[in-house]
């Protein structure tokens, strides 16, 4: 017993609110005992249910974080989280990614298509409500259903089809509690300052994940609204938003050991998996996913090293692929370099010996492990088909995707109303066609069709049962001819065209003459077979890890965390450095000295020759440390955060912005799986850096003070 004690902190660290691990739950505030490690400010300033608090300036973008700094709804998060707005709205010759936007005035900002910003108004605990629809159902695939049910109908009811409203009903402990979430949506952003690429993505690939890090990672845009309240589509009638609260900039230097926390909307973390669960994602899915990355970054720079129309479209994606390759390689390295796998299956050993020590225990849980086993056993033989049919979404390119997501709703509408999947509505179907603009800004015509012919290849590679049999007529002759034809004849290359084929029945569009459309409908059988056996296997593997994070509870007690799953979630720790290796010490705190030390001229180390002008000059303002003598431009903290973070405020004691959440640290990129406190590390620009290339570079800083902002 003691040694399972023992090895269950040294994975999991959950006692141990000293231990500045976890994702919290702003319900889970009281626990942490923040007053005593530090805290200036009182628990319910960060979050309180009624009255004004932090977390009212907290700003979801649903795929990074961002915040409120202004009474008039300027919002700051991370260059690489308005990276896919300046590319949409960048053009050959106007390319906003590399020179940087800025603003002169509020009649100059511009639309960041593709941005919505979320706040939410209301969190609260509705598990009674959801559970009580499945009481006395065993079966976990039906027990799923009749709660995605359940769901979406307290969703409507909140929502009335308002919107500008969102709700979000999300389970906790893998599902052993829900929480509703409700958001007020606001559809007009509009980009402010961004610096040019050369200071928001210094260091590129090269730097990502890595420290010491010099990158000026922030852009700023503004949130606006309707007249009436309303959050609006875009509007030159919109006015900004006036947020409950907005935060104020930090007033004192940081130092080492200092209190940091941080507030956002950490996407997902696997803590609470078993060893098979790691062993997959370490034979299959991190290598496989890394070589399929990996070529499409090479296909995308091969047919666009020419174009810079085309380099611009891919810029985004492109990027998004180079961060998860790295992520996962970081991943699999420090996996193998702490036998993780066998850590894992060494702790359930543990856990186990705890549970068979209780009759109650042993029956409740004492298979789980074993059936967890059996399910990946069957995930393994259909592997080779489902992952040729996984192909078909972003690797097959942007009009093949499209094609299938038509056919896809066709079908479903086809079907009796009780028995469509869910969000297959006529108002989805709608809701679908008049977004269908958004799904072009990847769209490059040359690199679109080198994807879909290198997917094809390699579905035909397949063999015996493994083959897609509805493709046989599209690989039976050549198929770089047939993509070529099917692209000089499809009309999904234009929205404007594509739109209307939202709206056909599946009969109609069976007699379509488009080869994108009838290949689609051609593999829809054999998808929707993997759809419903992947949505049973989903359905009963959540229900044996509900059981699992049962038995840790059983083991551990109250107090732990749940995964993160894409809500707002509360982190802190302490400045500090690290040591990556033997004899190796890194210092918590970067300086513009650095960024000009590494200098090459060439990207992406081609820093602005003005910012090496500022620092030559100790032109740095009110920006410099007092005991650094330089701009700070980046620290390490140990909060503890994953993607969906980035953005997301950092704050000091009396709760002002000090910077924002931007990396993690490559020594620790297993930190999905598993929190370690001497090498884990949150990496955060430093709000002085960001002030400072406002104010001295790019000269703006005094416009928005003049507008009362910052």
């Amino acid at each position: 017993m003691k040694k399972a004690i023992i090895i269950f902190l040294s994975l999991f660290l959950v006692t141990a609110l000293t231990a500045e691990e976890g994702m919290w739950l702003l319900t889970q505030l009281d626990q942490l005992g923040l007053t005593e490690k530090g805290l200036q400010i009182e628990p319910d300033e960060i979050y309180h249910p009624k009255k004004a608090s932090l977390t009212d300036a907290i700003v979801w973008l649903g795929f990074c974080t961002s915040s409120f700094v202004s009474p008039e709804g300027l919002i700051v998060t991370n260059h690489h989280c308005g990276y896919g707005a300046l590319q949409r709205a960048s053009s050959e010759g106007c390319d906003y990614i590399k020179s940087g936007f800025m603003a002169k005035t509020r009649a100059d900002e511009i639309q960041a298509r593709g941005v919505t910003a979320s706040v939410l108004l209301e969190m609260k605990d509705v598990t009674k409500k959801v559970l009580k629809a499945v009481k006395g159902i065993e079966d976990p695939v039906e027990r799923d259903e009749k709660i995605n049910e359940k769901i979406r109908e307290m969703a409507d009811k909140i929502t009335e089809d308002r919107e500008d409203i969102a709700v979000n009903i999300r389970p906790m402990y893998k599902g052993k509690e829900y929480i509703q979430f409700v958001y007020k949506r606001y559809r007009d952003v509009r980009l402010v300052y961004a610096p040019p690429e050369s200071i928001g993505k210094y260091g590129g690939d090269i730097d990502n994940w890595m420290w010491p890090r010099h990158t000026g990672d922030f852009t700023f845009m503004r949130v606006y609204m309707a007249p009436d309240g309303s959050g609006a589509e875009y509007s030159p009638d919109n006015i900004p938003v006036t947020p409950k609260t907005y935060l104020r900039i930090a007033t004192e230097p940081l130092k080492e050991g200092d209190l940091t926390f941080i507030l956002g909307y950490p996407g997902t973390t696997t803590r609470w998996r078993t060893s098979n669960s790691v062993a997959w994602n370490l034979k299959y899915n991190y290598p496989e996913t890394i070589q399929n990355f990996q070529d499409l970054i090479d296909l995308f720079d091969e047919i666009t090293e020419n174009s810079e129309a085309g380099r611009i479209k891919m810029a985004n994606l492109r990027s998004g692929l180079a961060n998860t390759l790295k992520n996962f390689q970081g991943n699999i390295d420090g996996m193998t370099k702490t036998n993780f796998v066998q850590k894992k299956k060494d702790f359930e050993e543990d856990l186990m010996a705890f549970i068979e020590s209780d009759a109650g225990l042993k029956a409740q849980y004492g298979t789980v492990l074993d059936a967890i086993r059996k399910e990946y056993a069957l995930l393994k033989e259909t592997k080779t088909k489902d992952d040729a049919i996984d192909l078909f979404g972003m690797a097959a390119g942007t009009l093949s995707g499209i094609a299938q997501n038509i056919v896809f709703f066709a079908r479903e509408m086809a079907k009796p109303e009780g028995e469509r999947h869910p969000g297959t509505s006529e108002e989805d179907v709608q809701r679908a066609a008049d977004r269908l603009s958004m799904r072009y800004f990847n769209f490059y015509e040359p690199v679109d069709k080198a994807m879909l012919k290198r997917v094809l290849k390699k579905v035909d590679m397949l063999q015996g049962d493994d083959r897609i049999i509805g493709l046989e007529k599209f690989l039976s002759g050549s198929i770089d001819d047939f993509v070529e034809t099917a692209y000089a004849k499809t009309v999904l290359k234009d929205p404007k065209t594509a739109k209307p084929v939202y709206s056909m029945s599946l009969e109609e569009l069976k007699k379509v003459d488009d080869p994108l459309v009838q290949m689609a409908l051609a593999m829809a059988d054999e998808q929707e077979v993997r759809n419903e056996r992947n949505n049973e296997w989903g359905s009963r593997i959540n229900n044996l890890r509900k059981q699992y994070v049962n038995a840790l509870l059983a083991w551990k007690g109250e107090g732990l965390y749940p995964d993160a799953n894409g809500t707002m979630r509360f982190t802190y720790g302490h400045i500090a450095g690290y040591k990556p290796a033997d004899a190796v010490w890194y210092k918590p705190f970067t300086t513009l000295k650095g960024v000009v030390d590494k200098s090459t001229g060439v990207e992406p180390f081609d820093m602005p020759p003005e910012l090496g002008k500022l620092h030559a000059a100790g032109d740095f303002g009110q920006w410099v440390d007092p005991k650094l003598g330089d701009v700070p431009v980046a620290f390490t903290h140990r909060c503890d955060i994953t993607g969906g973070n980035s953005g997301s405020p950092v704050m000091n004691a009396k709760g002002e912005l000090i910077g924002l959440a931007f990396d993690g640290n490559y020594e620790a990129m297993t930190g999905d799986w598993q929190y370690d406190y001497e090498i884990q590390r949150t990496i955060s620009v430093d709000i002085r850096y960001v002030l400072f290339v406002t104010e001295k570079f790019g000269k703006v800083r005094s416009w928005l003070a003049h507008q009362g902002e910052l």
